[in-house]
């Protein structure tokens, strides 16, 4: 007769089988939340480094169109001047005064004019302070006398005399090759005041024959751009700076200039060639994978300079003169990884306490679960081998096993008494394992909600955040704007005032009047120039209420109950889905019908209200374009998709709030589920089954309200939100 025996099934300890899943559980949230938080603060990076160089190089941009604009509009002045007879260039006494007035009013290097018979004029302030004045006659030698000058502008006494024939600089040539303003090519000197690298804005002169006088030429000193771009707060951590077309420096935000000097003769530097190792890399990357030639519009890429990344914006800048550069924003990720890092560190050492906590709590947890369990254990072995005396457990003091300790020593007695009862108590028992094991499943499922709540509130507080910090930084912005527009526009109105009586008191102007007046197209920019600033207006007062609307959506002074207008917070959530409600290319644009009523304020928390609306509206936003699936453009049109808002008190002490769709409606099977957490009829990825859940328990425990939802599948949805407007009110039953 064979003995069968039965096989050996590998067991684990209780303590172990208690200890490994807590533990295991901890370990993914912990290495969860610490790669969430990486990469949320690489992506932080990513667009505060764009936002910051963007910034950067608008503020250079604006530098740049009003330091470089001045001499040009200067120039067109003074040439006005000489052509009506206003100033006689053959008084060089007087034009040289002239001039040296202007350098008082402003920041110029130079400012001159040079005449067809060689002879000229000029003020110069080569170091900064001291203004003189060059009076110059048409042969060399020593044909040029400098003269110092008193704080009138008087001629004092003589500084210097040198040779000088304007017919052959570049800033008297090119303007009449061109026959135009331009801008000369760059010129330096190495002075006594120090380094010269200047451009010249210059451009022909006329007299009231339109016969060409000369030309007249403002030097503006270029390094005094790199002084402004160390200005910049970028420039403690990143570097700017601004090269020609060929790779040349103009100006750089480091402490070394955009030159060399080559004995007494000043070397302008190659961008390759300055001595700061980013620049170098930023500029070589340029002509090698771009071309300097070839940008033509705002260019963003990342580089990698001796091991770190950095992130680098190109920005093409011209006028109308002539200038063709390069603006170039570098910022190395280092950075904003600082403080990121440190918060990674922080938040991956206060994970790792967490799980060191939560292991030796489930090491003490295991044990005392354990111990009466190894008692009891005992006991039944004991009672197994056939000893029924004195076999009994102490109580615990956990409840559940207190009750089998009971129940053991129930049926040890029972056994004592009558061995058939073994069996019977034996059913009890495992009727009361499986009532343990029901509650301890519930218990878990019951955690796992609450910790996807917790982790849609951070959600939802971290946008709130974002939300109310943006609009903060976009708000003052859009207000200076905004309050200059009216200034800006009185002030049109009058120059558009002053040209039509300038018309009318002088109907036949001069023939270049009318040329420029052709050119520019006056009559369509007198009609079209109000309009223009019209529209500039009313975007910005768009871009306003946008800016109010996130503000009221985030609520982030909001966190306790406080009396607040519900329909400012379903406007504010109904502006930020206002790309959700407008016409695409598959669908006319949804209907948005408002019936609200005359309410009072009401006491809630604003923030979490406007949460429950956001979801309820992105709910019914996807019901009707699930049922547009199906519907051509055409018959949507005919049968347009709406969304209806209604609002109304209900006996004086509640607010209803209803939000209906004609979209594809809901089921009875789902509108039974649709408040259950992690329940969602949406594709994987889309929905995580939570948004429904949390709104209802914002509404039902919150607010001590009621959220219900009525719904006729292929006809639409509604839900209905009924909340007191005093929180001392009872729920609604």
């Amino acid at each position: 007769m064979k003995i069968h025996q039965r096989r050996r099934v590998s067991a684990f300890p209780l303590q172990i089988v208690l200890i490994i899943p807590f533990i295991l559980q901890i370990l993914g949230a912990v290495s969860l939340v610490g790669y969430l938080s990486f990469k949320n603060g690489q992506r932080a990076v990513n667009n505060l480094a764009e936002e910051l160089m963007a910034r950067t190089s608008d503020v250079v941009d604006e530098h740049l169109k009003s330091y470089l604009a001045i001499p040009q509009t200067l120039n067109q002045i003074n040439a006005d001047a000489i052509r009506r007879g206003i100033l006689d260039v053959r008084d060089r006494q007087i034009v040289g005064k002239y001039f040296w007035d202007q350098m008082q009013a402003y920041d110029f290097t130079y400012i001159g004019i040079g005449l067809t018979t060689g002879e000229g004029v000029g003020a110069a302030r080569y170091d900064g302070k001291t203004i003189t004045i060059d009076d110059w006659t048409a042969e060399p030698p020593n044909n040029v006398i400098t003269y110092a000058t008193d704080n009138q502008g008087n001629r004092t006494q003589v500084n210097a005399r040198w040779d000088y024939k304007n017919t052959n600089e570049s800033w008297y040539t090119q303007p009449i090759a061109a026959a135009r303003p331009v801008w000369a090519r760059i010129i330096t000197g190495n002075y006594p005041t120090g380094p010269y690298i200047a451009a010249s804005a210059s451009r022909p002169i006329y007299d009231a024959q339109n016969r060409l006088v000369g030309m007249i030429a403002i030097d503006l000193h270029l390094l005094k751009l790199s002084d402004f771009l160390r200005t910049l707060d970028i420039s403690q951590s990143g570097q700017v700076f601004i090269m020609e077309r060929d790779g040349t420096l103009i100006a750089n935000s480091i402490t070394a200039q955009p030159f060399t000097l080559a004995g007494q003769k000043i070397q302008r530097l190659q961008a390759i060639d300055s001595p700061n190792s980013t620049i170098q890399s930023i500029a070589s990357h340029l002509q090698v994978s771009k071309g300097l030639q070839s940008i033509t519009q705002s260019t963003s890429f990342q580089l990698e300079v001796q091991g770190e990344r950095h992130f680098v914006n190109v920005v093409p800048w011209r006028d109308r003169y002539g200038l063709d550069w390069l603006v170039v924003v570098s910022v190395p990720e280092t950075t904003f990884m600082g403080q990121v890092n440190a918060n990674t560190r922080t938040t991956i050492a206060l994970c790792l306490g967490a799980l060191v906590i939560a292991c030796v709590m489930g090491v003490f947890t295991s044990r005392w679960i354990a111990r009466p369990m190894l008692r009891l254990n005992q006991a039944s072995e004991a009672m197994a081998s056939g000893n029924f005396l004195e076999q009994t457990v102490e109580t615990s003091n956990i409840r559940e096993l207190n009750t089998l300790s009971n129940s053991f020593n129930h049926m040890a007695g029972q056994l004592r008494g009558s061995f058939a009862a073994l069996e019977k108590s034996k059913e009890e028992l495992e009727d009361r394992v499986e009532e343990r094991t029901a509650e301890l499943k519930n218990t878990l499922e019951e955690l796992q909600r609450t910790q996807s709540q917790v982790v849609q509130s951070e959600k939802m507080s971290s946008l709130g955040q974002l939300v109310a910090g943006v609009a903060h930084e976009i708000n003052n912005p859009v207000n200076f704007i905004h309050g200059n527009l009216t200034h800006v526009q009185e002030y049109t109105e009058s120059l558009l005032e002053f040209v039509e009586l300038y018309q009318h008191h002088d109907p036949n102007p001069a023939p270049e009047i009318q040329s420029v007046a052709e050119d520019i197209d006056l009559e369509f920019l007198q009609e079209d120039l109000p309009k223009m600033l019209t529209s500039m207006k009313l975007g910005t007062e768009r871009i306003r209420q946008i800016v109010l609307s996130l503000r009221n959506f985030s609520r982030m002074d909001e966190a306790e109950f406080k009396a607040v207008d519900i329909h400012e917070g379903i406007d504010s959530t109904l502006m930020i889905l206002q790309h959700r409600l407008k016409a695409t290319s598959s669908r006319p644009a949804i209907e948005l019908v408002k019936d609200y009523a005359e309410l009072p304020l009401v006491e809630c928390y604003a923030g979490q209200l406007n949460q429950v609306f956001m979801n309820i509206l992105v709910n019914s936003v996807d019901a009707i374009d699930e049922s547009n699936a199906q519907r051509t453009y055409q018959n949507i049109k005919d049968h347009p998709n709406r969304i209806t808002i209604r609002t109304s008190t209900v006996n004086a002490q509640w607010v209803e709030v209803g939000i209906a769709d004609n979209g594809v409606g809901i089921s009875k099977e789902i509108q039974q589920r649709i408040f259950n957490p992690f329940f969602t009829t949406k594709p994987l990825g889309k929905g995580t089954g939570m948004g429904m859940s949390i709104s209802y328990q914002i509404v039902t425990e919150k607010h001590g309200g009621k959220l219900e939802c009525f719904s006729t599948p292929g006809e639409g949805t509604e839900f209905i939100i009924r909340i007191p407007l005093r929180q001392h009110v009872k729920p609604a039953v």
